[in-house]
């Protein structure tokens, strides 16, 4: 996953938002989202078939976890990220998510990643670049790259002049999602999916060999109901399905 997007307490009826592109190797596999158990919770999210983690999805009590890469360099870890996103769906809420995933990333390595924990109580983004840090959101809108997020960005060394594109991509995304006078928590979502795919705003991917092989657009409403549409391709090119099975 390389663009997250979440419009996180904005809207009443949804409190938490979701668009977001993933960008991987053409050749990885991987299977759509569908709904199953996993320990107490049930869950929709797709499956990494490489690995077999995901890297995005929500549970049964209005969680939604995300993940992207943060591109650093020197980080290892033979266990996959996507393993970890796993692992948070289980719980029952963002805090007692982000409890989970600050153990694990006290005694096991992990390559580089940024980790989005939501519900409709807490938001947090968990950085592991290093020396892991949690920064919990305000309410609002916040746009999630592999360079930082909002307007906090750094230009890696081994990657500089495709840093600096990312980051004016994901400010220039920051700024056309900001809500509009009487859009609803749908409307949000369907605009942000427009942005997602339309090259404008540089966050559909073409490359050779790799590029963004899927978009996910989840909301969860009050009551802790999510509805998550997906597009199995880049999203210029790919409608939104609604996933078949949700909770």
């Amino acid at each position: 996953m390389c663009t997250l997007t979440v419009a996180w307490q904005v809207f009443e009826s949804h409190p938490v938002v979701v668009a977001a592109n993933r960008d991987e190797r053409l050749d990885r596999p991987s299977s759509s989202p569908r709904e199953f158990a996993d320990g107490d919770r049930r869950i929709v999210a797709p499956t990494d078939e490489e690995a077999g983690g995901t890297w995005i999805g929500y549970n049964d009590a209005g969680v939604v976890v995300a993940v992207t890469n943060l591109w650093v360099r020197g980080l290892t870890g033979e266990r996959s990220r996507g393993l970890l996103v796993r692992d948070a769906l289980r719980r029952g809420s963002a805090a007692a998510a982000l409890a989970l995933v600050e153990d694990e990333l006290a005694t096991r390595d992990y390559e580089g990643f940024y980790l989005l924990l939501a519900d409709a109580d807490d938001a947090a983004l968990v950085a592991n670049d290093g020396d892991p840090t949690a920064t919990r959101f305000d309410p609002g809108v916040h746009v999630v790259m592999n360079v930082g997020y909002d307007t906090t960005y750094f230009v890696p060394e081994f990657r500089p002049d495709l840093g600096r594109q990312q980051a004016e991509n994901g400010e220039r995304l920051l700024r056309s999602l900001a809500p509009r006078d009487g859009e609803t928590a749908l409307d949000w979502r369907d605009r942000a999916a427009t942005y997602l795919g339309d090259h404008e705003h540089g966050v559909c991917i073409h490359a050779d060999g790799f590029g963004t092989k899927s978009s996910s657009l989840i909301a969860v409403d009050s009551e802790g109901r999510g509805s998550y549409l997906f597009a199995d391709g880049p999203p210029c090119v790919t409608e939104y399905g609604p996933v078949d099975s949700q909770i």
